[in-house]
């Protein structure tokens, strides 16, 4: 999947040390720049492991969609705080401005792309805001046309969102959130996911954030 249409074969021990590093320094300047959303990006890598296990990815898969997650909202370090922060509803400008994320996300990972995990991550974190109907961004794409990795993201990242409690609102109860989740089933998310994610959830371990970044980088220091 990390490598849909290609031929290179990937394995753990092309990903040398200095990408580990250059990965935490990132994830670091992600969380002196928004603390919430630094955590919101390990829980969302967290699930998104969790739900391509769920969905019969292989190790190195779940693995590739983890690390996508983790960088999916990377491009928020751009944001102005007028906006990142705002606690209001958006103006269609102030919109605009926050749905040019993924690309941003991209386009800051894009020069890493000659080591295979910051590749394979790459489609996963344009299009994790892209719908199953095609009202998504930033390229409208439909179905099946939008990576798995995008997909399980959504899901994922939409979960978090909605659960999590933030100044201006309380996070919604999981079972609230799995209505959500169905309720939009086959017009943003897709369907048979929703399904397994629902399925799943209940039975996965909490993690502190911390311990979610340890879990990641660990297996990382271990293949590598």
């Amino acid at each position: 999947m990390c490598w849909e249409g290609g031929s290179l074969q990937m394995n753990w021990e092309q990903i040398p040390e200095w990408a580990q590093a250059v990965a935490h320094s990132l994830l670091k300047a992600l969380k002196q720049r928004d603390a919430y959303t630094y955590g919101h990006s390990l829980r969302v890598a967290h699930h998104s492991q969790l739900l391509g296990e769920a969905a019969g990815l292989n190790a190195f898969d779940q693995r590739c969609v983890e690390f996508a997650s983790l960088f999916h909202d990377l491009g928020k370090i751009g944001i102005p705080d007028s906006v990142l922060l705002k606690p209001a509803r958006l103006d269609a400008y102030e919109e605009a401005i926050i749905r040019a994320h993924p690309i941003k996300s991209e386009d800051i990972l894009g020069p890493l792309a000659h080591i295979p995990i910051f590749a394979s991550a790459l489609p996963g974190i344009r299009h994790h805001h892209e719908r199953i109907d095609g009202g998504g961004y930033p390229d409208g794409l439909i179905g099946e046309d939008i990576p798995l990795a995008s997909r399980i993201i959504l899901i994922s990242d939409t979960f978090d969102a909605m659960t999590t409690t933030r100044p201006y609102r309380a996070g919604l109860p999981f079972e609230r959130a799995y209505k959500e989740l169905v309720q939009f089933a086959g017009t943003q998310f897709d369907f048979q996911l929703v399904k397994l994610f629902i399925r799943a959830h209940p039975t996965w371990k909490q993690m502190e954030n911390e311990h979610v970044e340890e879990a990641v980088f660990g297996d990382l220091q271990r293949v590598a």
